[in-house]
């Protein structure tokens, strides 16, 4: 009974720590990985009106990790005024994508057609994304919410990649790769990705041969990317969050010790 309730309280005390920093405001200032720096001053630097693609390629069940990277690459994009097409090529990302992209384009008034626009999802991605690289609008000829996408303000003179700045792929699995294989090999198409941080190093031979132009990976990534936009999310919440655990289980490592110890010099014996 003794043993139940000391998990009892180490699981709560967990809970606790991680909730309260979770919630609380302390900011603090890492230094961006040479991959984030590279994403940031890419989309910085992008001329206002520039078209980017957005696409949504992830299960909801990586969403604490991958929402993060995708809010502040988005607030990013529409802060600089760029113009910008979503789309998935996962199911699960589809109605994620369009609520986290049209909740960010409220945020600073930005107007559905004209500034921003969701494709929906395609489930032959592979030929989506050689199709799009002849004609967008002949792959998706209707937008998410039933629009004839070559009606819609920002879709004119968009058809092809020869239109668009980048893509970003907000990705938890491999279909980044298929961007980089197919509509960067074929086309050209330059290609930057946010990742959870556990799919990061199976990108890697595509960011040494600069196939794939920069990655954005876990909650230190979308950290990172906050501290630069200065404007603290998800990601500083969760790190904050994540190194309060962390403190808390060495504390727990380091008392378990010590009581360990106590208790063999006490008893002359384990």
């Amino acid at each position: 009974m003794d043993r139940l309730r000391t998990r009892w309280i180490i699981f709560s005390g967990l809970a606790i720590v991680v909730i309260v920093s979770y919630l609380i405001t302390i900011k603090f200032k890492t230094a961006p990985s040479p991959a984030t720096l590279k994403a940031y001053k890419y989309l910085d630097t992008l001329p206002e009106k520039s078209v980017v693609i957005f696409s949504f390629d992830h299960e909801a069940s990586s969403l604490p990790e991958i929402q993060p990277i995708a809010l502040a690459m988005l607030r990013h994009a529409f802060k600089n005024d760029l113009k910008i097409v979503g789309l998935s090529l996962f199911a699960e990302g589809t109605a994620i994508g369009y609520d986290l992209l049209s909740k960010t384009a409220r945020e600073y008034d930005r107007q559905y057609g004209s500034d921003y626009i969701f494709l929906g999802f395609k489930p032959q991605y592979i030929s989506a994304i050689l199709g799009m690289g002849e004609s967008i609008k002949r792959v998706f000829p209707e937008d998410y919410l039933g629009n004839m996408t070559d009606t819609m303000p920002i879709m004119l003179g968009i058809d092809s990649y020869d239109n668009i700045e980048m893509v970003v792929s907000i990705a938890d699995g491999d279909r980044t790769v298929q961007w980089v294989e197919y509509a960067g090999a074929r086309y050209n198409q330059k290609v930057m990705a946010g990742l959870t941080a556990a799919m990061i190093t199976s990108y890697d031979p595509y960011l040494s041969s600069e196939q794939l132009y920069a990655v954005v990976g876990g909650l230190r990534g979308a950290a990172e990317y906050e501290n630069l936009l200065d404007k603290r999310g998800g990601g500083s919440r969760g790190m904050l969050a994540q190194s309060a655990a962390h403190l808390y289980i060495l504390a727990l490592v380091i008392v378990g010790n010590i009581i360990y110890f106590r208790n063999r010099r006490r008893g002359g014996g384990g």
